[in-house]
């Protein structure tokens, strides 16, 4: 895997061992594209497998980005990757190592985008994007960004949240939801 722009454009990620589905080079390139420029924002990484989006936005400009992972067999990769993105951009990429259901529970912090990246076999979707809305992690003007695969039905609103974009890349689908205007 590589990053796909910004200042480490071309990076080599390491991928850890275990079940990983990363996210294709295309589909990230194409997203962080319709974000633009993320200079100063804040960035969570839900289901972060080897930190790649994570350090994706870092690289574009993030100044404050937050990862969560839950399988243990990826960690050491996850802080490989981090450490020498810190070193490369100076940006600070704090880590937890916790299911994603419980990070949403215990969560305090204010993110501008918040991209969920499930195992495609995960049904719950819907319910932790309602979960992080209802727990008040989301700027008012940020976005929450779900890849999910095609037969996997998405609502055009979950709770105070309204889907504005939704992109396709083959089977894979990026619904982006932003607060109602």
């Amino acid at each position: 895997m590589r990053i796909t722009g910004g200042k480490l454009k071309g990076r080599i990620i390491k991928c850890p061992d275990g079940v990983i589905r990363p996210a294709m080079d295309r589909m990230r390139e194409s997203v962080f594209s319709i974000l633009g420029d993320l200079s100063g924002k804040s960035w969570l990484d839900l289901f972060s497998g080897s930190g790649t989006i994570a350090i994706e936005a870092v690289s574009r400009g993030a100044s404050h980005v937050e990862l969560c992972e839950k399988d243990k067999i990826k960690v050491n990769t996850v802080l490989e990757n981090v450490e020498v993105t810190e070193k490369e951009c100076g940006v600070k990429i704090k880590c937890h190592f916790m299911p994603v259901e419980y990070f949403i529970k215990r969560c305090k912090t204010k993110f501008d985008y918040i991209f969920f990246d499930p195992p495609f076999p995960y049904k719950f979707h819907e319910d932790l994007i309602k979960k992080a809305d209802e727990a008040g992690m989301l700027n008012e003007s940020g976005m929450i960004m779900v890849h999910r695969p095609e037969e996997h039905f998405m609502p055009d609103t979950i709770g105070n949240l309204t889907r504005v974009d939704q992109r396709v890349y083959g089977r894979s689908i990026v619904d982006f939801y932003a607060y109602k205007k």
